[in-house]
């Protein structure tokens, strides 16, 4: 049963909540983190994207950017933007995007459910990514990254987390500039605590990572490295959990950098091997229904529908990101390892297709992939098989925001 813990969080002053809180540190690039902070001194993302406040050469990996992550998060806690809660506590984090709304419990999971399978995972992990998250953890000392968990939803948490939301004010109420309205309302009632600690632990068997593997797979290291000198929060991480019906997946596209040595057309014939291409021309294609592709290469869009016997009906081999990978990254373009190959890269279905057509057309990529979504039942039917999808399978949406809610894991530091 899923083991979670109210916790101390840092977080802002009420009057500061909007202009500190940023999105993911691993939604942006270091130009678009500096576009955002140009004008705001209290972003989040002086301490998750701290190359921001460091020369454009500095290297974003370089232990430089880490020291500067944790003098900024100790100024901001200096300058008390930033302040400590007294108790540990829980806290109900909404977030409306289009007028949908979903509503989530912020709390500290326990790295032992993360490595004995209580917390359920769908992707492998790049080591790169890891590591930069290992190191931004260790140095600052903080978990400043969600991991976003789903459950399947259980009636008496949802009337519970409902009934404080309906008698209590958030702490936090505003819309950010993307029109995403962000509401934080803290529980901190020990009766009510205590039962929501008694509904995890009785009525949710396992939870599921649906974003923040990395995250989630760093805190474990970073407890592992600091052995007995570990204290108490480390044994936890941030989350946020879900129930399942409320959450909204998107598609999670592929941009590659060339053909593998083959022409368009040479490439255009062996995509027929596995699908019927049908030329769309200058419209964006975006699929419709699954085993339907969207493909932009030489300036137009063509429709990929896989041929029947292109893919397997067990929970892995019936994904599309399953039959892409190996039909064609793997088959054609000779992609092995998604991890780690530097030809591929992926763009979350929010910055929407025109973003592939520009990655193609400014020359950076020579062919890019529009997919249909994963459904959250696909995911845990993959997590409980106890396989993975092919990295980047999935795309959430609305993000949470970074900084209003961080876990400490170094208690002996007087904040």
């Amino acid at each position: 049963m899923a083991t979670i813990v109210p916790f101390k969080a840092l977080r802002p002053k009420p009057e500061l909540a909007s202009k500190l809180a940023s999105r993911p540190y691993d939604v942006l690039n270091s130009a678009e983190a500096r576009e955002e902070v140009k004008d705001n001194a209290y972003s989040f993302l002086h301490i998750t994207k701290s190359e921001v406040d460091l020369p454009e050469s500095t290297d974003i990996h370089s232990a430089a950017i880490y020291q500067q992550a944790k003098a900024n998060l100790d100024a901001f806690i200096r300058k008390e933007i930033l302040f400590r809660e007294l108790k540990p506590c829980y806290y109900i984090y909404e977030l409306t995007m289009n007028g949908r709304s979903q509503t989530g419990l912020v709390c500290g999971s326990t790295v032992d459910d993360y490595l004995n399978d209580v917390i359920k995972k769908h992707e492998f992990t790049r080591p790169e990514k890891e590591q930069d998250r290992i190191n931004h953890i260790s140095i600052s000392g903080a978990q400043t990254g969600n991991v976003f968990l789903a459950y399947r939803s259980v009636a008496e948490i949802d009337q519970l987390i409902d009934g404080w939301k309906n008698s209590h004010q958030p702490v936090y109420d505003f819309t950010a500039d993307d029109g995403i309205a962000h509401k934080v309302w803290i529980v901190n009632d020990e009766k009510n605590i205590a039962a929501i600690s008694n509904l995890f632990a009785t009525k949710v068997p396992v939870t599921y990572i649906a974003d923040g593997h990395h995250r989630a797979a760093s805190a474990a290291k970073v407890r592992a490295a600091l052995g007995n000198k570990a204290t108490e929060a480390a044994d936890y991480f941030l989350t946020t959990l879900f129930p399942s019906e409320q959450l909204y997946i998107m598609d999670y596209n592929r941009v590659v950098k060339d053909l593998n040595g083959l022409t368009p057309e040479s490439f255009l014939l062996q995509l027929q091997q596995d699908f019927d291409c049908a030329l769309v021309g200058k419209t964006v294609f975006k699929p419709a229904a699954l085993h339907d592709f969207g493909m932009f290469l030489n300036g137009s869009w063509y429709k990929l529908s896989a041929k029947k016997g292109s893919w397997s009906n067990d929970p892995i081999g019936v994904l599309d990101v399953t039959i892409l990978s190996e039909k064609v990254l793997d088959k054609i373009l000779g992609i092995k390892d998604q991890r780690t190959d530097k030809r591929i890269d992926f763009v979350g279905g929010i910055r929407g297709l025109q973003e592939l057509e520009k990655r193609v057309n400014s020359g950076e990529m020579q062919v890019a992939f529009s997919l249909y979504p994963v459904s959250i039942q696909q995911l845990f039917d993959i997590a409980d098989s106890g396989n993975v999808m092919p990295p980047k399978s999935t795309w959430f949406e609305p993000k949470l925001r970074d900084g209003l809610l961080t876990h400490l894991i170094y208690d002996q530091q007087d904040f």
